[in-house]
């Protein structure tokens, strides 16, 4: 059992009978878990190093536009050549699209003759038209790649009758335009609708036979549809909404949180009924929204084409079906959120007298390595001057192992670090509030002249490392939380009860681990990092004096704590709801839907913005959560060193957590 902290909190005679002369909290104090302070600025050596990493090896153009059969980058004004406003990647050979969709077939569309376009090319309908490889200036075509755009990247009347041949054998440097396509995200997909007119002049002059089956529209649509493009483009739409991010997403929230906290401080008995109000009509809103975007209501539903196009042409992505899927699950948070809300009126009667760029380029650093491919795909090459068959794969981005482990390593280090700032805030408050309060307000002469100040020096000398210490826990039982969450869906969907006795164990052992796991995490709370800063002990002794004060006053604890919890937690709902409304208009303008900046989505980016005004929320709405858990530790510690009657509470306090009519009908 503990001893009294009458020493460590008040100035009245300790238990040696001598009499503490420090000061309010300022005692004997010295540093704790220093080496887990050591192990946090380590492990941000090494993840500054690991980013390092990235910014080297990654180019974040790769997360929208694709490689040509160089493997260059579309739209790279470095690659060789130039290609610099050529973006969208456009398969030359028919064929070798329509071989990659046959079913059983080896061929693979990365392996499939590609280049960078300025637009997607279209069939004419009184003659043929040609889309011609790069023009090599080694080679017999001399031309720049300017003379090469404005010839509509159509050289072919300038080729000799052999390079004509091949040409007319699908083996290039000139290929023909028989089918239309349309700008998919950054990629001519083909429209399986062949042009009569040029399929004619293309056979009257003798080329080879072109497959005309619904395979090549299915074929690049499934290449541009796969999770992993679909993975990157929501990558790429956090890199393009940046501005959006930093307005909605950091400085909106920021305006917000202040004007809620003074609202709540001069309005405080109508701050809750005007906070749920506002929450119900907010969560109304971005549902609305997204059933806007999810073309439920209206005609203004994503659409993967960019630019102007034939009306008569639909293309759906995967895009669409997540943001669908995102209305249902928004519908049943707005059901849920209008149905909580009529739930806690009557205890908001009870309650209101107490509240008074580094990423993107992990994620694109990949090696750029040509594909091993047996199949044949002969073109003719201008350097050479000859139909080549070897080394002709095209290029992909290979992703090695360590690349996973590096994303990680640096999401669990943000991670860590966002909980060690806001726990270091968390502390310098409870410092600053203990003060005030084991002073009896403001007028003590014995409260520091700077308190917020002087809690900031004390945490900063002695207990950075306790700090440090529980957010690592907090952060690292978090990660092996999720770890094991999936590890159970996935043995969920693949069997809802395995039958195996392995499959079984591991199931069940998941189960037993993620309620462990839960407890812990409501244990290892904010009430230790204020008995870090009033006692000035370890994290794990810290822990343990919050966990038997909670428990030895915790009906007084969970009248404050339930309803003011419930109230501060819709306030960080309603700023950061406002944070994701204002996000779907800003991106809902022509900037971000059309051009450069379209974006493919605007799921991923309003989800960023929703959760980084929660964040900048959940750190202003620190202040007042952290105040009131300190002032009722301190009360509790306060009695139980004062035979049950607080002799430093302020009458309003006293009053509160005294009534006890209300400690009657709350344990009844």
């Amino acid at each position: 059992m503990r001893g009294p902290l009458g020493a460590v909190l008040g100035r009245y005679p300790s238990s040696d009978g001598t009499t503490e002369n420090e000061g309010i909290i300022r005692h004997n104090r010295k540093c704790r878990d220093v080496a887990f302070l050591v192990i946090f600025i380590a492990f941000w050596v090494a993840t500054i190093v690991n980013s390092s990493f990235g910014f080297n090896q990654g180019n974040p153009l790769r997360l929208t536009y694709g490689l040509d059969y160089k493997g260059n980058v579309c739209g790279d004004k470095h690659a060789h050549p130039g290609l610099h406003q050529l973006e969208l990647k456009y398969w030359l050979n028919p064929n070798q699209v329509y071989q990659s969709g046959v079913k059983d077939s080896q061929f693979e569309l990365s392996n499939a003759r590609s280049i960078c376009l300025l637009d997607c090319p279209t069939p004419l309908e009184d003659s043929l038209s040609w889309v011609c490889d790069y023009p090599e200036p080694e080679g017999d075509i001399h031309l720049s790649m300017d003379d090469w755009i404005d010839r509509n990247y159509d050289y072919y009347e300038l080729l000799s009758p052999e390079l004509r041949n091949a040409s007319l054998q699908l083996q290039g440097p000139c290929y023909p335009v028989i089918f239309p396509s349309v700008n998919v995200y950054w990629s001519c997909q083909f429209i399986a609708r062949a042009s009569n007119a040029s399929l004619r002049h293309w056979k009257q002059m003798g080329g080879v036979d072109i497959n005309e089956d619904i395979v090549i529209d299915k074929s690049i649509h499934s290449f541009i549809d796969s999770r992993s493009s679909v993975l990157k483009r929501y990558m790429a739409d956090i890199g393009k909404a940046w501005p959006v991010l930093i307005v909605c997403g950091g400085l909106l929230p920021l305006f917000l949180s202040v004007v809620w906290l003074l609202m709540i401080r001069h309005f405080v008995v109508a701050m809750p009924w005007i906070t749920v109000a506002l929450f119900n009509i907010l969560i109304i809103t971005v549902t609305m929204f997204y059933y806007l975007k999810a073309g439920w209501i209206g005609n203004d539903a994503i659409t993967p084409i960019i630019g102007d196009h034939d009306p008569y042409i639909h293309v759906f992505g995967r895009e669409l079906n997540h943001l669908r899927a995102a209305a249902i699950l928004m519908t049943f948070v707005m059901v849920l959120s209008v149905l909580t809300s009529i739930a806690i009126v009557q205890r908001i009667l009870m309650g209101t007298s107490v509240l008074k760029a580094t990423a993107l380029h992990l994620f694109s650093s990949g090696q750029v390595v040509q594909n091993n491919c047996n199949t044949n795909c002969c073109a003719y090459d201008l350097v050479s001057k000859k139909v080549n068959c070897d080394r002709c794969c095209g290029y992909s981005i290979r992703y090695t192992p360590h690349i996973g482990v590096a994303i990680f390593f640096h999401l669990f280090g943000c991670y860590w670090a966002t909980k060690f700032f806001i726990t270091c805030s968390s502390t310098v408050i409870a410092g600053s509030v203990a003060s005030y309060y084991w002073t009896r307000g403001e007028t003590s002469p014995e409260i520091p002249i700077l308190p917020v100040f002087a809690s900031m020096k004390r945490l900063v000398r002695y207990s950075l490392g306790s700090v440090a210490l529980g957010s690592l826990i907090v952060s690292f039982v978090e990660s092996i939380r999720f770890i094991l969450d999936s590890f159970r869906r996935k043995l969920k969907v693949a069997d809802n009860t395995p039958d195996s006795w392995l499959g079984k164990i591991g199931y069940h052992t998941s189960q037993g681990c993620l309620r462990c796991i839960e407890w812990t995490i409501k244990s290892v709370n904010q009430n230790a990092y204020i008995m870090i800063a009033i006692t000035g002990k370890s994290f794990c002794r810290s822990s343990a004096i919050a966990t038997e004060l909670i428990m030895n006053n915790i009906l007084r604890i969970e009248r404050v704590n339930v309803i003011g919890d419930v109230i501060l937690f819709l306030g960080k709902l309603f700023v950061s709801l406002s944070s994701a409304v204002l996000g779907f208009l800003v991106l809902d303008t022509h900037k971000y839907s059309s051009g450069h900046n379209k974006l493919s989505s605007p799921l991923f980016p309003v989800l960023v913005c929703w959760a980084l005004g929660y964040v900048v929320a959940t750190l202003f709405f620190a202040v007042v959560e952290m105040s009131i858990d300190t002032l009722i530790l301190s009360y509790c510690q306060d009695s139980e060193e004062h035979q049950g009657t607080a002799q430093f509470a302020p009458l309003l306090l006293v009053e509160t957590l005294d009534d006890q009519n209300d400690v009657q009908r709350l344990t009844q």
